[in-house]
């Protein structure tokens, strides 16, 4: 039986991809036009891979907030101002009623198996992670309840103890994990990944 995607509710969160902007880290090791070029592969390929999948809405959070007309069949939603703590929270509370799973578009190597496997998860547990190889994840999903604590005040971002102050703050819930996976944010992982595509 194919769930109601109306009460299940994918987001792929992300910068708008332009030539200078976002994914700085890699950008200094590859170069902005190279940057560029894997931010919009990297997102196109999400959203042509998990975007047609009866199981879930899928929604766009784009950064800045902008009016896109190549986001067609992602619903677009805004991020807002803030930190991604800020970003993750306004996005959560804005959404209709239903599991919500997000991911960034960083982590181009996430499957239909991987987000129907959170939502699974999300029948038994309060929150699922995809835990990234940095110490930060590619993924957080919530099950949502009427004023549900929301885990993201207090993370130091962009470091290797986001994941573990992310699942500090769900203060003893029941919190499922899936595969380790990596991020691409710097060359070295770009060079990964690429030799993973050219070995697949």
């Amino acid at each position: 039986m194919v769930a109601d995607p109306s009460h299940q509710h994918l987001v792929l969160f992300a910068r708008q991809p332009r030539y200078g902007v976002g994914k700085r880290r890699l950008a200094a090791d590859v170069g902005d036009l190279e940057a560029l070029r894997f931010a919009r592969g990297s997102l196109a390929r999400l959203r042509r891979t998990l975007g047609s999948d009866p199981r879930w809405t899928l929604w766009l959070a784009l950064s800045p907030d902008r009016p896109t007309d190549w986001a067609a069949p992602a619903r677009i939603i805004a991020q807002g101002p803030g930190d991604l703590g800020d970003r993750l929270s306004r996005v959560v509370r804005a959404l209709p009623p239903g599991p919500v799973v997000i991911l960034g578009a960083d982590t181009p190597t996430v499957t239909r198996e991987d987000v129907a496997g959170a939502f699974a998860a999300l029948g038994s547990h309060e929150a699922v992670f995809g835990p990234a190889r940095d110490g930060g994840y590619w993924l957080i999903g919530l099950r949502r309840r009427p004023r549900q604590h929301l885990p993201f005040a207090g993370v130091r971002w962009s470091t290797e103890h986001a994941l573990a102050d992310t699942m500090a703050a769900m203060d003893g819930c029941a919190v499922a994990l899936l595969r380790e996976q990596e991020d691409i944010d710097d060359g070295p992982s770009l060079r990964r990944y690429l030799s993973g595509l050219r070995r697949r």
